[in-house]
């Protein structure tokens, strides 16, 4: 079975299909504050889209945006003694995005372009827009008209005649129509960015923002014409996938693919998937509104596999609600798994696993397990039902482990075959594919005696450090006769296990 998708523009489930490599954008974050569970839920079903698209054998081109000009970036600056322009506060969130990223075990994009580095870029497209007719300067500024692109509103389903005017209010005065969106804007921040600083009333002057010189004013770029730049810098004219939230539909993604689509003449991207946003306390979770959970926040509270079933447990198509329910059973999913893997390789490693044991009850789970696990994944990247296939397998895994242990004085054994097979389909389909970190107890010995050697190692460097070179190399000694060998290097000391 094939890869289905809902695909936005088709307003349809469609065929997934692609030539060679698969080409995947992901509109990323405007960094103007710590991400929260909302904007990860995107990241990790762009994660699993890509973990799956792998392991169906496709080669994986997957590039997110960092967009680090915004007047929301430009809000905040002077909030905080080090934020003294617009780019601090970009560089402070962009690391929070990126260690967020990383504690939610996302595979890495091929690259993270940011708005700043691509203001070349948006500028020839900017100037192949007006060449071409379909954008115009006014006092500086240029703005697309929506009325010379045919298709636009193909994405929302929106009628030109009857949408409201885009951008803000002293925009209005320059443009043909009140829906033409802005490509470039003169001058710096807009008078609703300088509003919206005022109110947070940290004594610093309204910022004029970072403005680049342009053949039209010293300006700054619009937004929806970022990504159009920096998707096709990186990976060509027509996208294979773009993939965003719902609430990007319009205007930003259905201004993208005006703007794409007339400078190149192609298809801007193959096809469209939006991800459902999600709510907690009845209402989307916004940094703006205040009901949000912040990424490390929740991490240090659930821990990382407990996150990702969680988000396993709804379409991505379909909002999701983060309630105690939801949650609990998060939890219990990823305790059920957890549980019986350790258990499956505790048995397949003891020296009651045997070759020539068989339960053939226990092998079929796995194929079937495989089976439902892939038909799943095609239906949609229908994740609950990914997770339940699994979920039953634990269940097999867990009758014949105590099948076992219940015939303790006969000549049982378990199933070596059958448990490696369970355990690999488990770090396959289970870690892979969904990013769950499985760990065997062997696994938690590993990383609990490396806590204690970079404890030891900190009592010895406090030694050295007050002079007491003896005590210091006696606890070395110490270290290498347990099979740790110790190595002073510049940057301090480095450990191995011999």
């Amino acid at each position: 079975m094939s890869l289905v998708v809902t695909d936005t523009l088709e307003d349809e489930r469609v065929e997934f299909t692609a030539d060679g490599d698969v080409t995947l954008y992901v509109c990323g974050l405007t960094v103007s504050d710590d991400p929260h569970l909302g904007h990860a839920r995107l990241w990790f079903h762009a994660d699993v889209l890509h973990r799956w698209l792998e392991h169906e054998g496709y080669d994986v081109r997957h590039v997110e945006n960092v967009t680090d000009v915004n007047e929301k970036i430009t809000a905040r600056v002077g909030e905080r003694d080090e934020w003294a322009a617009e780019r601090d506060v970009a560089e402070t969130f962009t690391a929070s995005v990126f260690d967020a990223m990383r504690g939610l075990n996302l595979k890495r994009a091929e690259v993270y372009p940011r708005v700043t580095e691509h203001v070349p870029e948006i500028v020839d497209l900017t100037e192949t827009l007006i060449e071409k007719g379909y954008a115009y300067e006014a006092n500086g500024s240029v703005y697309f008209d929506v009325t010379s692109f045919d298709g636009y509103g193909k994405l929302s389903n929106q009628d030109l005649d009857a949408l409201e005017a885009q951008g803000e209010p002293d925009e209005r005065s320059e443009k043909r129509n009140p829906a033409d969106f802005a490509l470039w804007k003169a001058d710096g921040v807009s008078e609703a960015a300088a509003r919206e600083h005022a109110k947070h009333d940290h004594g610093a002057e309204t910022p004029s923002g970072e403005t680049w010189e342009s053949p039209w004013s010293e300006g700054r770029p619009g937004w929806h014409v970022e990504c159009s730049a920096m998707s096709t810098a990186h990976l060509g004219e027509t996208l294979d996938i773009h993939m965003g939230g719902r609430d990007l539909v319009f205007p930003h993604h259905e201004n993208e693919i005006a703007q794409s689509e007339a400078a190149t003449g192609e298809a801007f991207a193959r096809h469209w998937l939006h991800v459902g946003l999600l709510e907690m306390d009845g209402e989307k979770m916004s940094s703006s509104i205040g009901n949000f959970w912040t990424v490390p926040d929740a991490l240090d509270e659930l821990g990382v596999n407990v996150v990702r079933t969680f988000y396993a447990g709804a379409a991505y198509r379909s909002e999701q609600a983060l309630t105690e329910e939801t949650i609990a059973e998060a939890e219990e999913r990823w305790e059920r798994l957890s549980r019986t893997y350790d258990r499956a390789v505790d048995a397949l490693d003891s020296t009651d696993a045997r070759a020539k044991a068989a339960d053939d009850d226990l092998r079929e789970a796995v194929a079937t397990a495989r089976d439902e696990f892939a038909t799943a994944m095609n239906d949609d990247l229908n994740l609950r039902e990914a997770t339940a296939a699994l979920l039953d397998l634990t269940d097999a895994v867990n009758r014949h482990v105590d099948a076992v242990n219940a015939d303790a004085n006969s000549d049982a054994a378990y199933d070596y075959r059958g448990l490696r097979e369970a355990v690999e389909a488990f770090e396959e389909l289970g870690g892979d594919v969904l990013g769950l970190q499985f760990e065997s107890a062997s696994d938690g010995d590993v990383d609990l005696a490396g806590e204690l050697v970079e404890l030891v190692l900190d009592v010895r460097e406090a030694e050295r450090e007050a002079g007491n070179y003896e005590r210091a190399d006696e606890l070395r000694d110490a270290l290498r006769e347990v099979g740790v060998e110790i190595e002073d290097g510049p940057d301090g000391a480095t450990y191995r296990f011999e």
